[in-house]
C-alpha cells in the first residue's frame, strides 16, 4: 500500500475522531445547561383532611336581562323624511309623534276632494228640491248622492294617508338607534328607529336537565344584576324550555320590573340564586382540587408520604363547590394547592 494512503486514511480517522469527541463535549455542556428534573425530589403541596359535612351551597344561575318589549318603527305609506323629531336616548311615551313625513301633496289633494263635496252637497240639495216637484228625474239624484259619498270616502282615505305621515310611539320606551336621516325616503319595511321598553325586563338563563326540576310556572325567584348586586329583584317563571338547546340544556326565562329609574339595562348579565334547604350529608371538596377532564375527574390524595391519583364520581357542583357520591371517603387527606410538577407516586411534603 502507498504511504500516501496510508496517511491519509489516518488523517481521515484522526478528524472523525476529533469530531465525536467535540460532539460528546457539546452534549455535555448541553446536559449541564438544561434542568433535570429530579423525580425523587419531594415536593410541597398544601392539603386539607376530608370530612363528612352538611350540604348548604346555594343553587346560581347567570343569564341575561333583556327588555320585555322592542321593535324597529317603519313608515306604513312611502314618502320623504321631514324631519326626525327624537334621537338616541329620547325617552317616549305612547303615542307621541317620532317621524314627520312631508303630506303636502296629500294636504292639495285634500283640498281639491272639500271643493268637490262642497260642490256635491249643493247639487244634492238642488237636486231633492227639484225632485220633489218632479222637475227632474230621480236618477239625476241618485248620481249626484252617490258621487258626494265616493268623494266623502275618498276625503276619508286621504285622512288616513296624512295621519299615516306622523309616525307615532306604539308603546312607552327609550330610543335605543336611529337607522336613518330627514331627507331619506322611507317606505314600509324600511326601519327608522329602534323602540326599546325596559320597565318590564326578560331575564333568561340556561340550566341542565337535573336541575330542570326546580324551576316551576309562574313560581316567584330571586334575581340579582352584577352590576347592582345590592338590589333585590322578583321574578316569575314565565318559560321553561321543552326543547334542550345546542349545549343540552334547557332555558327558563323570568318577568320582572325594573327599578323606578330604569338601572338594568338590557344585556346586563345577573344571577338567579335559589336557596339549597337540603339537609344532606356529603363530602364537599373546592373545584379548584378536581384535576383531570370532566368525563374522568380526579384529585391527588397523600397516602405514605406520596401522592396517590383518586378518581371520583362528581354528584353535582354548587358555585365553586362540588359534591362528591364516589371515591372519597371521610379522613383521606386530599391535595389542595401544589399541582405544579406533581404526578402520580412523587414524594410530597405537607407545608
Amino acid at each position: 500500500m502507498n504511504w500516501k494512503k496510508i496517511v491519509g486514511i489516518i488523517l481521515g480517522f484522526a478528524v472523525v475522531a476529533v469530531f465525536v469527541i467535540k460532539l460528546k463535549g457539546n452534549k455535555k455542556i448541553a446536559e449541564q445547561k438544561v434542568f433535570q428534573f429530579d423525580k425523587e425530589q419531594a415536593i410541597y403541596v398544601e392539603v386539607d383532611t376530608l370530612k363528612m359535612g352538611k350540604i348548604t351551597a346555594n343553587y346560581m344561575y347567570t343569564g341575561t336581562f333583556e327588555p320585555n318589549r322592542e321593535t324597529k318603527i317603519s313608515a306604513e305609506i312611502q314618502g320623504k323624511i321631514n324631519e326626525i323629531l327624537v334621537d338616541v336616548g329620547s325617552v317616549v311615551t305612547k303615542g307621541q309623534p317620532l317621524v314627520q313625513l312631508d303630506n303636502s301633496l296629500l294636504k292639495l289633494q285634500l283640498q281639491s276632494i272639500e271643493v268637490q263635496i262642497g260642490g256635491l252637497e249643493v247639487d244634492v240639495n238642488r237636486y231633492s228640491v227639484l225632485a220633489k216637484a218632479d222637475a227632474i228625474q230621480g236618477v239625476q239624484l241618485e248620481k249626484a248622492e252617490l258621487g258626494l259619498k265616493s268623494a266623502k270616502i275618498q276625503r276619508a282615505t286621504l285622512l288616513e294617508q296624512i295621519n299615516k305621515t306622523t309616525i307615532k310611539a306604539p308603546f312607552s320606551g327609550i330610543i335605543t338607534a336611529k337607522l336613518n336621516e330627514a331627507g331619506a325616503f322611507a317606505a314600509p319595511g324600511i326601519p327608522l328607529l329602534q323602540l326599546t321598553d325596559i320597565s318590564d325586563l326578560k331575564f333568561t338563563i340556561n340550566v341542565p336537565e337535573n336541575e330542570l326540576n326546580q324551576f316551576k310556572l309562574n313560581n316567584l325567584y330571586s334575581l340579582k344584576a352584577d352590576a347592582y348586586s345590592e338590589i333585590s329583584l322578583t321574578g316569575k317563571a314565565f318559560v321553561i324550555g321543552s326543547k334542550a338547546n345546542m349545549g343540552s340544556s334547557f332555558t327558563i326565562q323570568f318577568l320582572l320590573k325594573n327599578t323606578s329609574d330604569l338601572k338594568i339595562k338590557s344585556g346586563m348579565f345577573g344571577k338567579v340564586v335559589l336557596e339549597n334547604d337540603n339537609q344532606e350529608q356529603g363530602i364537599v371538596i373546592p373545584v379548584s382540587a378536581i384535576v383531570g377532564s370532566n368525563n374522568q375527574p380526579q384529585v391527588y390524595l397523600v397516602k405514605n408520604g406520596k401522592s396517590v391519583l383518586q378518581s371520583i364520581t362528581i354528584l353535582k357542583k354548587l358555585q365553586n363547590q362540588a359534591v362528591v357520591s364516589h371515591g372519597l371517603n371521610a379522613g383521606d387527606v386530599m391535595v389542595t394547592n401544589g399541582f405544579i410538577n406533581l404526578f402520580e407516586g412523587a414524594n410530597v411534603l405537607v407545608k
